[in-house]
């Protein structure tokens, strides 16, 4: 019943949209409003995924609701109802950037663990030493040089290499945590912007905006090259931290192993800092 409100309440709102309103020109038309094809490149999808919306055939994610919502410019309260409909809490403000008591007790607790937070648009809040002990982490200069998937998309890092099936799961975490950020913040102009420079920058970004792949894992695997030549594989796995909103990502090695060996005398290294702020641009 939810999925057939939703997809009348999607066409009711495609059809009652002009095409001024959203950029386009009105051209000759036999019914007024949008076209599917139309809503569908604004939102970044295609035309026979918004008709199997309309139809009921198929339940939004957040993210497409948002798109959605997004592409046709509607107003809060249509905003809101689109989201209620498809079975989820509508969000607004800025994303949150304060490193908070859960996430701060993570990192003390695990202060030879490879560790950073993120905020929700994958900006880095907060690392610990034995992260920067991995050396990857170089500087550009550039607005969103502290964004882990500006990073991975725009500017990747030298020394961080992964496999193809790595870099794919890696690809989708990055844009589905982008995806959710948009949703629930959609009146955070940085935010949006971020978003923007990705699609406009990167053609791969772009067309996993349109056609996000499913996750199959929060993780996924990456070598770290040293400056000595050495390196080290380790794995990913990204810990949501609700309450701030917030993820902290823990990279650890197979136990036993020399990667595992090798972790343990580059962090040991270290000044053994559990927590050191980082400086964050973008978002929030």
């Amino acid at each position: 019943m939810e999925r057939l409100e939703f997809g009348a309440a999607v066409r009711q709102l495609r059809e009652g949209t002009p095409p001024a309103a959203v950029g386009l020109t009105s051209g000759s038309r036999r019914v007024p409003g949008l076209r599917r094809e139309e809503l569908g490149d604004l939102a970044g999808m295609s035309a026979d995924y918004v008709r199997r919306l309309e139809q009921g055939r198929s339940h939004p994610s957040a993210g497409v609701v948002n798109a959605i919502a997004r592409a046709l410019r509607v107003g809060r309260a249509d905003y809101e109802r689109l989201s209620a409909l498809a079975g989820y809490a509508a969000a607004d403000g800025q994303v949150p950037t304060d490193l908070g008591p859960g996430a701060t007790r993570l990192l003390e607790r695990f202060p030879d663990t490879p560790m950073l937070v993120t905020d929700a648009a994958m900006n880095l809040v907060a690392v610990n030493s034995a992260f920067l002990a991995l050396e990857h982490w170089d500087l550009t200069g550039e607005r969103w040089e502290w964004n882990v998937a500006w990073r991975s998309f725009c500017h990747p890092f030298a020394a961080f290499q992964q496999s193809d099936a790595d870099a794919t799961s890696h690809e989708a975490v990055l844009v589905a945590q982008l995806r959710a950020a948009v949703l629930r913040y959609p009146a955070d102009g940085e935010l949006a912007a971020l978003v923007e420079e990705m699609r406009t920058r990167s053609r791969r970004f772009d067309a996993l905006w349109r056609a996000p792949r499913p996750v199959a894992a929060y993780e996924s695997s990456a070598t770290f090259v040293q400056a000595d030549g050495d390196s080290l594989t380790l794995v990913g796995s990204m810990i949501a931290i609700p309450g701030d909103d917030l993820a902290a990502v823990v990279l650890t090695a197979a136990p036993g192993s020399r990667d595992a060996t090798r972790l343990a005398e580059v962090v040991g290294a270290t000044d053994r800092r559990a927590v050191v702020k980082v400086g964050q641009t973008g978002p929030g």
